[in-house]
């Protein structure tokens, strides 16, 4: 049926179901690793999950030096390309981590060196995905309808890695009532061509702004372009000692990498924390239920997040304080989660509480790019990518730290019985392992706590370009 002209087409939302495909690909790629590590480290002739922190830390190391340049290229050429570029080569380093240890004509293809480097290189490819996400977000959507966009694209990925474990059960673990369908090499080449798959329909529909798009009309057009800031549009020269120095950027910055320090957790060690430390059976429906619900329940937290915000801003509530709110609240009740997970002794409680933890980071999510698109502009890629930079720093320390903190749970453990930690009893190992999980509890919430004062430091109404005007 032909959309009246008066009538606005409605491509943005088409845009927003692209990105929010895209966001559910970076995230099943991501816990699927997770979701493989106790088997990797069988198959590689492991100890535990901490001898895989090298390669957990190379993707966040990876992730956080390219995370500027690719949100630097979407502001200068335009998110089209980037994101193309972005999940071609990531669905190939997908593909390519089955390859590991795999053995050829007698000859074993790497261990965990090469884990590591394969690693780093799906980091450097799918740098770069959010901050070219945001961008779109705001290309596409007025300023007071971008936070419940964001809200949509971070839920679906919650979403997305919440199914993943139990996806990873059914094509690789089996149940109770089904065989595994594959191994988890061939997995990882199944995920790698979904990737090539998107990049198909993305190519063909999706375009940088709406003037580009030839399916929009001039109502969608009109509609868009009023609720614009005025200094949004391609970049120029980027003001990178304005971005620097701003004390704005600095606080948003800290504040992310100590929100995604805690989170990490849940897409690297806590599958293996389940079963390692609280005995959950890998092929346990159950046990799927626990890995997922962290992304299930913060995946409402996301959409939440993302209405709250803009429904301030609607009601005539500051910027500021539109965007400080939920990140403030969510983030002090997450640091309070995180301390419950470190005294649980049971698996469900556990499981409980860093749900809880993952719902109360997510409601923050929307309000912290929100506020990289408000004080960015028209470097909004930039900006959103120093932020994420700051997450995977933030990340990149806690999947090297926390696994040191499980070795050294298992070296005390080890030596006070007068062994090695591999030739701990079963049962003292589970111990050790599960003592190192909740001292990493005790961490996250100091370090999340600090990072709930540091939105009282952000104020999403003042641009980097312009530091010293306020818009409400």
């Amino acid at each position: 049926m032909q959309v009246p002209e008066s009538a606005p087409t409605q491509i943005r939302q088409q845009t927003l179901f692209l990105v929010c495909l895209l966001s559910m690909l970076t995230y099943l790629d991501r816990v699927a690793f997770a979701a493989a590590t106790p088997t990797i480290v069988s198959d590689l002739g492991l100890v535990s999950a901490a001898d895989l922190r090298l390669a957990i830390t190379a993707f966040a190391v990876a992730y956080a030096i390219f995370e500027i340049p690719s949100g630097w290229w979407g502001d200068r050429f335009g998110p089209r390309r980037i994101l193309l570029r972005i999940v071609l080569w990531w669905s190939l380093f997908t593909a390519l981590t089955g390859v590991v240890g795999l053995t050829v004509g007698g000859v074993v293809l790497g261990g965990v060196g090469l884990l590591a480097l394969v690693r780093f290189l799906f980091g450097a490819g799918e740098a770069g995905a959010f901050p070219n996400i945001a961008l779109t977000i705001q290309n596409w959507f007025p300023a007071r309808e971008r936070g419940f966009a964001l809200g949509w694209v971070w839920m679906t990925s919650r979403i997305a890695g919440g199914l993943t474990p139990f996806i990873w059960m059914l094509l690789v673990a089996g149940t109770a009532y089904t065989p595994a369908l594959m191994n988890w090499r061939v997995a990882f080449g199944l995920f790698g061509v979904i990737g090539l798959l998107w990049c198909l329909i993305f190519a063909r529909r999706f375009r940088n702004t709406p003037t580009e798009h030839p399916d929009t009309n001039e109502a969608e057009r009109t509609l868009i372009a009023l609720g614009h800031d005025a200094n949004t549009g391609h970049s120029g020269n980027v003001p990178w000692r304005k971005l620097f120095l701003s004390r704005n950027l600095i606080a948003l910055c800290t504040m992310y990498s100590a929100a995604t320090y805690a989170w990490f957790f849940i897409i690297s060690y806590l599958p293996s924390c389940l079963e390692t430390g609280f005995g959950v059976e890998p092929t346990s429906g159950i046990g799927s239920l626990y890995k997922g619900a962290p992304l299930w329940i913060g995946a409402a937290g996301c959409l939440l997040g993302g209405y709250w915000t803009d429904r301030l801003l609607r009601r005539g509530w500051s910027r500021r304080w539109a965007r400080r709110g939920p990140g403030l609240l969510g983030l002090l009740l997450s640091a309070i989660a995180y301390g419950i997970a470190a005294v649980s002794s049971e698996a469900w409680m556990f499981a409980g509480m860093m749900a809880m933890a993952a719902f109360f980071t997510d409601l923050m999510m929307s309000s912290a790019w929100s506020t990289c698109q408000d004080i960015g502009g028209r470097h909004t890629g930039v900006v959103a990518g120093c932020m994420n930079t700051a997450g995977s720093v933030g990340a990149a320390s806690a999947a090297w730290f926390s696994g040191v903190v499980l070795d050294r749970s298992l070296s005390a453990r080890a030596a006070s019985l007068g062994t090695s930690p591999a030739h701990l009893p079963e049962s003292e190992r589970i111990a050790a392992l599960l003592d190192g999980y909740q001292l990493n509890m005790v961490i996250f919430a100091i370090i999340v706590a600090v990072g709930a004062g540091l939105w009282c430091l952000i104020d999403a109404s003042r641009p980097i370009e312009d530091a010293s005007s306020t818009m409400e």
